[in-house]
């Protein structure tokens, strides 16, 4: 069992809670976390089915459809398709994402890769400019560094599998609201008038800022007829209407004739695009089963790398995020992002040693790395079973942090844990039909080779680019699952994960505690801390200790639900958006 799972205050709620009613409840907090300064939201607590979602309007159009009887796939379709109406930063159908989904039926644990892939015509060196590494923001833009698009094929592969209500009405909220319209969000509104590539398209400027240039007020209406009109076509003709149809036809027009970075990918490659369901990646953590996505991503690999590196350590009797275990944790990270940079990419090009990387033998012995006292600048990478270390170099390509996460528990037991993405904010900022296209590419090494050495993760045509998207289930010890969590945040989401799940199976938080603790990840280069949070204030004591520490934003958007004998706790990120509803 957990440890003390959640405070008195919650315990003396649930005690009042009438277990006829059936209905979440939540539960305020009022005060921050010791060590974050940030203050939790809110838990909900509800007995049948719970959802979190990184928009209000996406959670309750995923609740209606729990309510109504739907499974968790159900649901995540649902919120999904809002989720690319009301927060199209960050996510949509014309981008990718990687669902880990537990079947109660079969008991089995699936994960779905929806990842985009690139063009049949891709070129290694097809970000170079006359042999040069273009800066991030100038390769993102435009048609270059767009996917054939992933997300929509797998959400309707596992649909197929899983689901309980008809794919067409899954479509019925994001059709609405998107021609009735929506109020712009703050976060919306704020990045919409902080992201420059908006600018570079009529299109996507007239939709997302005014004439002048600003963008749209927060709570001003946001209509999208075309995106309405695009998911009435896809209700009824399904996923192949996308793929195959003239919604292909237009994205490769889009991407091919765009005024800027004009890119490769045609209807052809679009049409071949085919979602796969890959292994698992699991591993034990103090007694309980942590299972993610694999590669192409490194997001399972990495979080179960810092967790059984950690493990030898007694975490759960040191002062929650003290000096000792913030130490630990960022050289546990520094380890983690070693391997990864060097081993993990597209499993379909490249052997990646998946079971050596996560084989506690291995990690107990790299674990002797870290020391108790003193930092290490930076690290190596090992060599796990399986690995051919002298024929890759490292990979450190950009992965900015513009996703989204949706955790669900049904009323049958399946529970779905998703991760979506169309990569920077606005991705490639073309749009097409009401929504926008993904800049996933970029994910890729722009350098193709170093030294003479091949990197893992270089562009080939086809191939998907490595993500750190780390959407996890949790299983106690006799196989149920109780806990589903995920992130936004790049490659911090690998951090983010880690620290929230230490934060409950460690020091027996209460999810929202757990999520409000300050961020730090060492990505093997500076220690980043949370800017602003009270964890900040031990940046003289590690640097005493050898730490390079760097202040910075960690905007995550954590989503978890956890289960509690017959209650399901469900707590959203307070830095964005996101709420939780059920009953």
């Amino acid at each position: 069992m957990f440890k003390a799972w959640v405070s008195l205050s919650v315990l003396t709620v649930l005690a009042l809670v009438d277990a006829c009613l059936g209905i979440a409840v939540a539960v305020e907090r009022q005060s921050p976390e010791p060590g974050s300064g940030i203050t939790p939201q809110f838990l909900v607590v509800a007995e049948r089915e719970l959802i979190a979602a990184a928009n209000p309007l996406a959670t309750q159009a995923g609740a209606d459809a729990l309510h109504k009887g739907g499974s968790a796939i159900d649901a995540v379709i649902t919120a999904q398709l809002v989720l690319n109406l009301v927060e199209p930063q960050s996510s949509g159908i014309g981008g990718g994402g990687f669902l880990v989904y537990y079947d109660s039926r079969s008991k089995e644990l699936f994960t779905y890769d929806g990842r985009e892939t690139a063009p049949a015509a891709a070129r290694p060196d097809m970000f170079l400019k006359d042999g040069v590494v273009p800066t991030y923001l100038a390769a993102l833009v435009g048609g270059n560094s767009v996917g054939a698009p992933g997300l929509l094929r797998m959400l309707s592969l596992a649909h197929q599998a899983h689901g309980r209500l008809s794919w067409q009405s899954l479509f019925s909220p994001a059709i609405e609201l998107a021609g009735e319209g929506f109020a712009i969000s703050p976060r919306l509104h704020m990045l919409a008038g902080k992201v420059p590539t908006l600018q570079r398209f009529d299109a996507t400027a007239s939709y997302f800022l005014k004439p002048n240039g600003q963008a749209k007020p927060v709570g001003s209406k946001l209509l999208n007829q075309s995106y309405a009109e695009t998911l009435r076509g896809l209700a009824v003709g399904g996923a192949d209407l996308f793929y195959s149809g003239s919604i292909a036809k237009e994205i490769a027009n889009k991407v091919q004739s765009s005024s800027i970075n004009p890119g490769t990918l045609d209807a052809t490659d679009i049409e071949k695009y085919q979602a796969q369901v890959r292994p698992p990646v699991c591993g034990s953590y103090r007694g309980y089963k942590v299972c993610g996505m694999g590669p192409p991503s490194s997001g399972g690999i990495a979080v179960l790398q810092i967790l059984g590196l950690l493990e030898r350590f007694d975490i759960g009797s040191m002062p929650p995020w003290s000096l000792e275990p913030v130490h630990l944790f960022l050289e546990a990270s520094r380890l983690a992002f070693a391997d990864r940079n060097r081993y993990v990419a597209d499993p379909d090009f490249i052997d990646v040693p998946t079971g050596g990387l996560v084989d506690q033998t291995y990690l107990r012995t790299r674990s002797l790395l870290i020391d108790p006292v003193r930092a290490s600048p930076s690290a190596s990478p090992g060599l796990p079973n399986g690995a051919r270390a002298h024929l890759l170099a490292d990979d450190v390509s950009a992965e900015l942090p513009s996703t989204t996460h949706v955790s669900i528990f049904d009323r049958y037991g399946n529970v779905a844990s998703l991760t979506s993405s169309i990569e920077f904010a606005f991705g490639s900022a073309l749009m097409v039909r009401g929504f926008l296209l993904n800049n996933q590419l970029t994910d890729f090494s722009f350098l193709p080779e170093r030294e003479g050495v091949l990197v893992a993760n270089r562009v080939e045509p086809n191939k998907r680019p490595r993500s750190s998207m780390a959407p996890t289930v949790v299983f106690d010890k006799s196989g149920v699952p109780i806990l589903a969590i995920g992130s936004p945040g790049g490659s911090r989401i690998i951090c983010y994960v880690a620290k929230s799940l230490i934060g409950i199976l460690d020091w027996g938080m209460s999810p929202d505690r757990a999520i409000a603790q300050a961020n730090l990840c060492k990505r093997n280069k500076a220690a980043g801390i949370e800017k602003e949070t009270l964890l900040y204030e031990l940046k003289e004591q590690l640097s005493t200790m050898g730490h390079e520490v760097v202040s910075r934003e960690m905007t995550s958007g954590l989503h978890v639900i956890f289960r509690s004998g017959d209650k399901l706790i469900g707590a959203a990120d307070p830095r964005r958006e996101g709420t939780v509803a059920g009953q």
